[in-house]
């Protein structure tokens, strides 16, 4: 039997090592939580069912009631992402939603996704809009370009000070940057939390109202696994939102990579239907975000 150099071994134990210690740091700071690990009931404990041992969950709305859940903390900065399968077939007039919420009366912050019900055959539309210091109505709209409903697909919402991003797998479809020093307003100040929600909105939601929900077809599903989320909890040291340690906060999360730049204006040149930026009859003048600099 040959003989291997001292060195050689010494590479293999210290191989097996990261492999070992990479393992552990995945599990410990980067794994997919348990329904009941991070969340709570917030509305119709018996619309939310879980599935794989609370692995995954399944949504219900019928003509009795909707539900939805939020996480048991909230969170200063960090990412967030969930792997979704929307509604199959007819879900005109529904509206499944992930979002963070500050949830304060007043001064609201708030990042969404909403994915808007269709007839069948049609594209699913997500619409992403931001609150920042009380202020929304900066709702973009996008047709995704993948059929939601037929399979698990990841939404994710990147947070830090310098921008916020919305990712559909590994696509950025909206990007938000802190021009706090031109003058617009960027949610810093106030932790959020996790949401989700499925509910009736057939007043707005497909085709502006037109497309009202066909109750025939209830109840409708939405499946919801891999929670995932990774920030600086509240109550928590008080640091941990300022420090450039967080991985969140590194370089290469800092702005879009030319790749990550390249699939965004794909996204907005090919899938994008509505901007708030360029509604006129909304904004005759643009809101200083839309003319800050990307």
């Amino acid at each position: 039997m040959a003989l291997y150099p001292s060195w050689s071994w010494r590479a293999v134990v210290a191989s097996f090592c990261f492999c070992f210690l990479s393992l552990f740091s995945l599990s410990s700071f980067g794994r997919p939580a348990t329904f009941l690990q991070d969340f709570r009931v917030t509305w119709s404990d018996s619309h939310i069912r879980q599935i794989d041992g609370g692995r995954a969950i399944q949504l219900v709305l019928d003509q009795n009631s909707g539900c939805g859940f939020a996480s048991k903390q909230k969170y200063l900065f960090g990412r967030v992402s969930m792997k979704i399968k929307l509604i199959p077939g007819d879900s005109a007039g529904t509206v499944t939603a992930f979002y963070m919420n500050s949830d304060t009366n007043t001064v609201r912050d708030e990042l969404d996704f909403e994915f808007l019900g269709n007839r069948t055959g049609q594209p699913y539309t997500v619409q992403t809009n931001i609150y920042a210091h009380g202020k929304g109505d900066r709702e973009q709209r996008v047709n995704l370009w993948f059929d939601p409903a037929a399979d698990f697909h990841t939404y994710t919402i990147l947070w830090n000070h310098h921008h916020i991003v919305f990712y559909v797998d590994d696509m950025p479809i909206r990007v938000y940057k802190n021009n706090e020093a031109k003058g617009v307003p960027y949610p810093k100040l106030q932790p959020m939390g996790v949401f989700s929600t499925l509910w009736e909105a057939d007043d707005w939601a497909t085709r502006g109202g037109l497309e009202k929900i066909n109750w025939s077809k209830a109840p409708f599903f939405s499946y919801y696994k891999d929670f995932d989320i990774e920030g600086c909890s509240v109550p928590g040291p008080a640091s941990c939102a300022s420090s450039t340690n967080n991985w969140w906060e590194g370089a290469s999360y800092q702005a879009l990579s030319a790749l990550d730049y390249r699939r965004y204006r794909w996204v907005r040149i090919n899938h994008m239907i509505y901007d708030y930026c360029t509604d006129r009859s909304r904004y005759p003048v643009a809101p200083p975000e839309c003319t800050a600099g990307f």
